[in-house]
């Protein structure tokens, strides 16, 4: 058997274990390996999914870390970020998307699960704030300030005109 029959079976078996349990018992490499395929088409995708989980400590952490930051791993390039960078937004989209529908923030697990979300993977400091409305209600969440890997610089008076635009009855700053 050649390297390439050897790499399609091992690409089919990987698939089939997915399609068992759509990758619920998968270990994050193996969950990684599979996504890779789509963006490296003829090659062993373990490697650079091993790389990749080395580098950055989880898949979660993978998929937010930097576009140039992932282009940086051996054997990545930019059809490699632009994926996992795509894997990304959809997951953060699909995290909060009953947020969108005004969702009350009303207890401290529902902040916390929008925050770890968010912001559970960044690699860089930010300042957020979920804007509400007088029942708590979300009316918008928004980043004000990217800092650098220890530290981001906050201006309250930027905080609290936005607010003021958004007729914001409560904040939650994180």
């Amino acid at each position: 058997m050649t390297g390439t029959d050897d790499r399609k079976g091992h690409r089919h078996r990987l698939r089939e274990r997915f399609a068992a349990d759509y990758g619920a018992s998968m270990p994050d490499y193996e969950l990684l390996e599979l996504l890779l395929f789509h963006a490296v088409p003829r090659r062993d995708t373990k490697p650079l999914a091993k790389r990749l989980i080395d580098r950055f400590g989880s898949l979660a952490a993978v998929l937010a870390a930097d576009a140039g930051d992932l282009e940086a791993v051996k054997d990545s390039g930019p059809a490699v970020a632009g994926l996992l960078k795509a894997v990304n937004q959809a997951g953060r989209r699909l995290a909060p998307e009953d947020l969108g529908k005004r969702q009350e923030m009303g207890s401290w697990d529902k902040v916390i699960a929008y925050c770890r979300a968010e912001l559970g993977h960044l690699p860089r400091e930010s300042f957020h704030v979920l804007f509400l409305d007088q029942k708590n209600g979300l009316l918008a969440a928004e980043e004000l300030s990217r800092g650098t890997v220890d530290q981001t610089s906050v201006y309250p008076r930027e905080v609290v005109k936005r607010a003021l635009e958004l007729n914001a009855k409560a904040l939650v700053m994180f």
